[in-house]
């Protein structure tokens, strides 16, 4: 089994491989997410090792990239008990997460566990266009449909019904301008009381709440006389 482990920490990194080579497991080591990445695209590897938290780039974001291209198992390291992250990082596609304050015997039953149910759902290490599932990833932003649920940044969102349904609205057609009349539909037959214009009224707020500045738009930028559009191309994953 060729095991890749993310971690700035080069002493972490080593008494992994101390504890995972000696049981038949090949072990790799990446020291920042860019480079993790890049092993991942050249290798192929049987499960990921990933530390939250790396001072280039958060273990968060390399799984949130990772796993636009890659279903392979990431079992991930926190020095934290923060739930939230754990919350976050398993709605984004962690399998498992460990306390670096682990035991070898708790690393290595949990490494396998990860490997035995992904080798058991029999799914491609490379994922499948055509698959959907249940969560956007757009820029800084986690949307967990089944839940109606977005995170910004790890932050969850106090978004209202209206809200949340407009931002997906528009995060599923990134790109593309989307007229009032459209976003209107999106939300219509939902009880709400939304009518034309109040639709300004209801990004606005979306807006405030996102940290968007409508002049030097990140997410939502007002397309004059035609309507609005989400900046990021990614869509669903």
């Amino acid at each position: 089994m060729k095991i890749l482990i993310i971690d700035d920490d080069k002493k972490l990194c080593r008494l992994v491989q101390e504890y995972l080579e000696p049981v038949g497991f090949q072990v790799s080591a990446a020291h920042s997410g860019a480079e993790g990445l890049t092993l991942v695209r050249e290798e192929n590897f049987d499960a990921l090792i990933l530390d939250v938290m790396m001072p280039d780039m958060d273990g968060l974001d390399v799984l949130r990239q990772l796993r636009q291209e890659s279903n392979v198992p990431v079992l991930m390291f926190t020095a934290r008990g923060d739930e939230m992250d754990r919350i976050v990082g398993l709605e984004m596609g962690a399998d498992d997460y460990i306390p670096k304050t682990f035991s070898s015997r708790e690393l290595l039953a949990r490494l396998r566990a990860v490997i035995r149910r992904s080798a058991m759902t029999g799914e491609p290490t490379v994922c499948d266009e055509k698959q959907t599932q249940d969560q956007m990833v757009v820029q800084d932003l986690v949307i967990v449909s089944h839940a109606r649920t977005i995170f910004q940044d790890r932050t969850k969102l106090d978004l209202t019904p209206v809200e949340y349904d407009l931002l997906i609205s528009l995060a599923s057609s990134a790109g593309r301008i989307l007229s009032r009349d459209q976003l209107l539909e999106s939300v219509s037959g939902r009880n709400y009381t939304v009518f034309d214009r109040s639709i300004d009224v209801h990004i606005s707020s979306l807006r405030r709440k996102l940290g968007d500045d409508p002049k030097n738009p990140r997410y939502i930028k007002t397309i004059r006389s035609a309507g609005y559009m989400f900046l990021d191309e990614e869509g669903w994953k």
